[in-house]
């Protein structure tokens, strides 16, 4: 960033919730579905129709309210905000504005090498219905209700996030916690996680905000990271040149890595906000919010902490918890063995690697956690070596057989016997007898060559701890 300047970062997350049917009505929300396959005169906004809440919905709003520390409304309303688009056929949309389920609240990002978390404060997080999905060809735009009244939450972060990687971790933490709390999948390629972003910038040291763009529906983080960082410069560049920035909607091409205008942005008056008269307010009672309250699962942040009083580092916690499914997968390997940094390392690189490699998801990437957890208890006790146990994972991953019967077929049972490794040690330095002399000598950076030879001649499956405990002190006698 141009030294002289502050950015100022603020986010709008829409989550679609994990229910089986929309907000208002009883069509479901599986995706992919034919064109217009998942409607009806609720969501196609026919006259006459009158919009059903969706109690699963409010429950999982409350339950990612209550894990961002809102203060959740027990009195709440659902309000019009009306505005005309082809993918809306009501000409408005059911949301909720000057009193939401969710008020205030915050989100901490993990520490970064060793400082103090940063905190992201919440406006509000709100439940609405979504519009449907325009779809543009060469010779007429269409329009799919597929989409038409799925059940979103809107989560509204303050102005606080000053670049474009804290606006990712921000965005992380959030999918993370979604996650964890089971209440959307976040498939940001198809929709299910999304955002959009409000970037200005002032001068450093000033406390006025400067004018914000918005740019809209941005599904992936790399996008967000580079259409943020193009529009803070974008901004730069015009306080520079001494022109004034506008407030409008921007879009980001990804291909050319730039945001350009859409539309003037719209202020809230402009969407005619007032209370929805087809809906009752929305009345949360005292038991049911404490029976969400004591259903919590244990969060990202709590299990981050966790970790590191276990033994791991923070940015080890922070890798294995980023994904619900991974954290819960390194526990179940590290049950059971002595060495649980072991586990963790075990699972960021080697099971990592593989999923990311074939692209496929951890339950069918890789082998079961039990069967991973056996495999490395072989390390533990010395059956198997580090690099043994890397080529039997490999194998394990093509043929989904256990850990103990590839060890046995791939024949990696590492050898132990006292007896069997002394006897390759002396056939190595009867063998090098000139090197022995060397090393004898002061040249100590042979012995290095020598558990090469004896590894070599026992064909990669002697013990190494052994192997240098024999060499140490074979090559020690007659010194």
């Amino acid at each position: 960033m141009t030294a002289g300047y502050e950015a100022v970062i603020g986010l709008e997350v829409h989550a679609q919730l994990l229910t089986r049917s929309k907000l208002f009505c009883g069509c479901s929300t599986a995706f992919g579905a034919p064109a217009n396959e998942n409607v009806c005169p609720v969501c196609l906004g026919m006259p006459g129709v009158l919009p059903v809440l969706n109690r699963r919905a409010v429950e999982l709003a409350v339950r990612v309210g209550l894990a961002a520390h809102c203060e959740i409304a027990q009195h709440s309303i659902f309000a019009r905000k009306s505005y005309f688009y082809p993918d809306l056929p009501k000409g408005y949309q059911i949301s909720q504005y000057e009193l939401p389920v969710c008020r205030g609240g915050f989100i901490d990002l993990p520490a970064d090498g060793g400082e103090a978390p940063q905190r992201v404060r919440l406006v509000r997080i709100h439940l609405e219905e979504d519009a449907g999905k325009n779809i543009h060809g060469a010779e007429a735009s269409l329009v799919d209700f597929n989409r038409s009244g799925v059940p979103l939450l809107e989560i509204v972060s303050e102005p606080d996030i000053r670049s474009a990687p804290a606006a990712v971790s921000y965005l992380q933490e959030l999918r993370a916690l979604l996650l964890y709390l089971d209440a959307s999948d976040v498939r940001m390629e198809e929709g299910s996680f999304r955002c959009d972003v409000n970037v200005s910038v002032r001068r450093a040291g000033s406390e006025t905000l400067g004018v914000k763009a918005e740019i809209k529906n941005l599904n992936s983080f790399r996008f967000v990271e580079k259409a943020i960082g193009y529009e803070i410069a974008r901004q730069i560049g015009e306080l520079e040149a001494g022109r004034r920035v506008s407030q409008e909607t921007m879009l980001f091409d990804p291909e050319r890595e730039v945001t350009r205008p859409m539309r003037s942005k719209e202020l809230a008056h402009d969407y005619r906000y007032f209370p929805e008269p087809d809906l009752p307010p929305l009345e949360i009672p005292g038991p049911l919010l404490e029976e969400i309250r004591v259903a919590m699962p244990e969060l990202p942040a709590e299990r981050r902490a966790r970790y590191v009083t276990e033994g791991l580092s923070g940015y080890e916690a922070a890798v294995l918890t980023r994904d619900r499914g991974l954290a819960d997968y390194y526990e179940a390997t590290a049950s059971g063995l002595r060495n649980r940094k072991s586990a963790a390392n075990w699972v960021m690189t080697e099971v990592l690697r593989v999923v990311n490699e074939t692209g496929r998801s951890l339950a069918k990437a890789v082998p079961s956690p039990a069967e991973t957890g056996r495999l490395l208890a072989m390390v533990e006790g010395g059956t198997v070596s580090l690099n043994g146990a890397k080529n039997a994972f490999q194998a394990m991953c093509r043929t989904q057989q256990g850990a103990e019967a590839t060890v046995a077929e791939l024949g990696l049972t590492q050898v132990s016997d006292d007896a069997k490794i002394a006897e390759a040690c002396d056939r190595v330095l009867a063998a090098e007898a000139q090197r022995v002399a060397e090393y004898r000598g002061g040249r100590d950076k042979l012995f290095g060559f020598f558990v090469g030879q004896v590894m070599k001649a026992m064909g990669g499956r002697a013990n190494p701890r052994l192997v240098n405990e024999v060499l140490k002190r074979k090559l020690g006698e007659g010194a």
